[in-house]
């Protein structure tokens, strides 16, 4: 914790895939899959839009 509010904050380093695991605590490891799941959750939802665009435009495409 800063002792001053004009102190540098500490960052939480992003997981990096492979990276090893046994220097992180119980909450680091619950805080980091808690990151994981929300941005398989993103990743899923732009597969989703792009997966309804594609569909979209084949459909106008086969039209003709």
């Amino acid at each position: 914790m800063a002792i001053f509010d004009d102190e540098p904050k500490k960052k939480a380093r992003p997981h990096e895939i492979g990276q090893d695991l046994s220097l992180l605590s119980v909450g680091d490891l619950t805080e980091r899959i808690g990151i994981l799941r929300d941005e398989i959750a993103r990743l899923e939802n732009e597969l989703r839009a792009k997966d309804s665009t594609k569909s979209a435009a084949e459909a106008l495409f086969r039209r003709g």
